[in-house]
């Protein structure tokens, strides 16, 4: 199964954003080429919504989230990124957004969710960053609204991708698991120790996930 998506990607400290700053770049096109695995993987198991988790973290997942959202969105495709994170985000920091509403924000019905999504300068990708950081992550992931703020989602987006924090470290993420269904593995070589990723795919298991494959970071 974790061969699917499998791919290399050489870690930048310099770009975030390279599929965006650097379009023929090398790494560019290993994120094209697994923008194209999970279009194949995702249209055989039926599922817009794919959550992004690593066993650990500092695995590079928010970054990877975030290049392959460019790379789908640069194909024509409504691309929503979801920050689920809402221990530790960064999405907004990548993209340089305000982060004074979000995904908090549309959980605790402070702000609708048309009013949260912010839009970005590359092609039709848009962002619902995390929010103020809540007291209660687990319970505001875990409800109804995130439920139907999904299935909203779904109506108008073609690809909805989720940030989550590390799944062997928080109960949120393996709530997110059983809600989005679809998951992607984010894991670094030479970080990524054999037994998390599959302790990982264990829980992931256990939350009745559906792992569609596993992104490997590549550490130069």
């Amino acid at each position: 199964m974790l061969k699917r998506l499998r791919s290399t990607l050489k870690k930048n400290k310099k770009r975030n954003l390279i599929t965006y700053t650097n379009p023929e770049s090398i790494i560019t096109e290993e994120f094209r080429t697994i923008r194209t695995n999970i279009q194949f993987t995702s249209e055989e198991h039926n599922c817009k919504a794919i959550l992004m988790t690593s066993p650990s973290t500092e695995e590079g997942k928010s970054t990877t989230v975030a290049n392959l959202a460019v790379s789908m969105a640069q194909q024509k495709d409504r691309v929503l990124i979801i920050d689920a994170n809402l221990r530790n985000p960064r999405i907004h920091s990548i993209f340089k957004l305000n982060n004074s509403i979000g995904l908090s924000s549309v959980l605790s019905n402070k702000k609708k969710f048309t009013e949260a999504i912010k839009e970005t300068n590359i092609g039709k990708l848009e962002v619902l960053s995390s929010g103020p950081i809540p007291d209660n992550p687990a319970e505001l992931l875990g409800s109804y609204e995130f439920s139907r703020l999904l299935d909203l989602a779904s109506q108008t987006f073609d690809v909805i991708l989720i940030d989550s924090p590390s799944v062997l470290d928080y109960s949120d993420t393996k709530i997110l698991a059983n809600q989005c269904k679809s998951v992607i593995l984010v894991v670094r070589n030479g970080r990524s120790k054999t037994e998390k990723v599959m302790e990982a795919k264990k829980v992931l298991k256990l939350a009745k996930a559906d792992l569609l494959g596993a992104i490997i970071n590549q550490v130069s």
